[in-house]
């Protein structure tokens, strides 16, 4: 109960910003083939400001490695709260992770950012994988990741 209750808090935090409407968003993330363990990958937002704004899913679901996804480690001070009820298993090398959430529609166009961690057991870390504005016009354009991500792309 605890973990419904802490999953629709931060839904209603990233969905209703300033009581607008919000639409179903699917998040598609490719990881590429890099012949290791799967990889912990952690989805949050940023506002205009840079400021942590909320987690969107985490894929992994040992605590003990959520530490190697630092910048999103550092923007929640760890705090495994931050994802109860909004987590996955660790996605494969070659695998794609893909996801539909409800999005407020005050997230796109105004300034700010999806961000991707990703870390790999006795591999490099990779924070800020990928960073993407949420703009109307970026949905279905793919992003290629710096290490572990082939592409990301969000659509409408």
């Amino acid at each position: 109960m605890k973990s419904l209750l802490a999953a629709l808090a931060l839904t209603t935090a990233l969905t209703l910003p300033s009581i607008a409407s919000a639409r179903p968003v699917t998040l598609t993330t490719t990881l590429k083939d890099y012949g290791g363990n799967g990889a912990y990958v952690a989805l949050y937002v940023t506002d205009a400001t840079g400021a942590y704004a909320g987690s969107l899913w985490m894929a992994g679901g040992k605590s003990k490695y959520y530490q190697h996804l630092s910048d999103w480690y550092r923007a929640t001070n760890g705090n495994r709260a931050e994802i109860d009820g909004i987590t996955g298993a660790s996605v494969g090398a070659g695998r794609t992770l893909k996801i539909t959430l409800d999005l407020a529609d005050a997230l796109f166009d105004a300034g700010y950012e999806l961000h991707i961690d990703a870390a790999v057991e006795d591999m490099r870390d990779s924070p800020n994988e990928v960073a993407v504005p949420l703009t109307s016009a970026g949905a279905g354009k793919a992003t290629r990741g710096r290490r572990y991500i082939d592409s990301f792309s969000y659509n409408f």
